[in-house]
């Protein structure tokens, strides 16, 4: 069910003042205080992968450990060509001299950012550290809703009349972020929409970086991702790392496509001076097995796949006890997220208090141990009734019960996740219900 429409909700004014901690991991850290303090939780704000890292993934780290020598800024010349062939298998034909490799994702993106100046266009929703990077900048957000149920893209056209208008008004925006697919929704944008925002990219010169680190996550590979860079190749930048597919985020290990041509030299040649002066080089034991990941040996290849038909099989199950519980939810096509909306049930909630995003974040965190963000974290304002719904840390307790849900062609109905799944529909039947429950202790797990 597509999200209600949004396309009247005006561009935000770049913000001011310095950021706070990032919103998923403030919230994980109070679900580990609750935790230690003996609170059952359901850990469904931190958008981890939740699995074990693949035992040849530590073999090669491993082997690599006495790789202690700075290495070159870009990246070693072997993690480069891997990442190049990486990217030439999906349709996009790549040269190494094209990858710059960073500490992460993350910290590429934000170099590209600094380097790239002026305002950024977002997507809203989008992930909470977009908005927040270009506000350590000094430039700001620009803000443009998605077209109803799609997510990760800006609506072309609403994206097209807010950069005009920003001009208009002095402002200089010179990027706009996809996430293809999208955190917070798990969704997929659509080909057209991609094509379009091509269009509009050219017609006003933005830059796109398109962030792809769930690309390798889509439930049905038969659902293929367009990727910006197959229709305007000389003005997108491609990013993926480890943390998501090969569930390795704290290796922090990303990799950048640049674009061939002028505009991508001059531009890979700023973000390799401002990498020089911030972190150097990635960490080289890591970027070793980084090589090996990026190579795809069978072994890697089939865990993917196996981590993909765990994460959609969560995911989807999470997705119908919010259906159930009376949300609009609009499937998940990639990763471990959703994006249930509680307006349909904006009336309950009212009675019990409960009238933004983020009293109703707090009370399912407060009181019965749920965590979630809310779609503000995600550029929504407070109003919306809208939540992020991470799924990826209901798995298992250890590693043998992961690895064991890693392998079951139904790994909803193990125990510990069909527990989680339950005590989930009972609090929601709880803070849904048409008259509010009476004050205590919420129910027993």
């Amino acid at each position: 069910m597509p999200f209600p429409d949004r396309s009247d909700s005006p561009p935000a004014e770049p913000p001011a003042g310095r950021t706070g901690i990032s919103a998923t991991l403030a919230a994980n850290e109070t679900l580990e205080r609750k935790r230690r303090e003996g609170v059952p939780v359901l850990p469904m704000a931190f958008g981890e992968a939740g699995l074990p890292l693949h035992p040849a993934l530590r073999r090669e780290l491993a082997e690599a450990a006495g790789r202690n020598a700075y290495g070159p800024v870009a990246g070693s010349p072997e993690l480069r060509a891997a990442a190049a062939g990486y990217w030439t298998r999906r349709g996009l034909p790549t040269e190494p001299g094209l990858v710059v490799a960073g500490p992460g994702s993350k910290a590429l993106l934000f170099g590209l950012l600094l380097v790239i100046g002026g305002e950024v266009a977002v997507p809203r929703p989008s992930w909470v550290s977009y908005a927040a990077q270009a506000a350590l900048t000094g430039a700001g957000a620009l803000f443009v809703p998605t077209p109803p149920d799609e997510g990760g893209v800006p609506d072309p056209g609403l994206l097209a009349n807010a950069v005009q208008r920003a001009r208009r008004q002095g402002r200089d925006v010179r990027s706009v972020v996809v996430t293809l697919p999208d955190n917070p929704t798990g969704r997929l944008a659509g080909e057209p929409t991609v094509r379009r925002l091509c269009e509009v990219a050219r017609e006003l010169d933005l830059l796109i970086i398109s962030d792809e680190i769930y690309r390798d996550l889509v439930h049905d590979p038969a659902h293929a991702v367009t990727s910006p860079a197959a229709y305007a190749p000389e003005r997108t930048v491609v990013t993926t790392a480890l943390s998501k597919h090969l569930a390795a985020g704290g290796w922090r290990l990303g990799v950048a496509r640049l674009p061939d041509g002028p505009r991508g030299r001059t531009l890979r040649a700023d973000l390799l001076g401002a990498a020089s002066e911030i972190w150097s080089c990635a960490p080289a034991p890591v970027q070793r097995a980084a090589a090996y990941a990026f190579g795809e040996p069978p072994e890697l290849a089939e865990h993917v796949t196996r981590s993909r038909g765990l994460h959609a099989a969560v995911a989807h199950a999470v997705a119908d006890r919010f259906a159930a519980a009376g949300c609009r939810v609009p499937r998940p096509h990639a990763s471990f997220y959703l994006y249930p909306d509680f307006g349909p049930l904006a009336g309950r909630l009212a009675a019990r208090g409960v009238r933004t995003g983020p009293d109703l974040a707090a009370l399912l965190l407060d009181r019965y141990g749920v965590g979630t963000l809310p779609g503000s974290a995600f550029g929504e304002p407070d109003g919306a009734l809208r939540l992020r719904v991470a799924t990826s840390l209901l798995y298992g307790e250890d590693d043998e019960q992961r690895l064991e849900a890693l392998a079951s062609p139904a790994p909803q109905t193990l125990p510990w996740i069909a527990r989680s799944l339950d005590r989930l529909s009972q609090v929601l039947a709880e803070v849904t219900a048409p008259e509010p429950a009476l004050a205590g202790s919420p129910a027993p797990w």
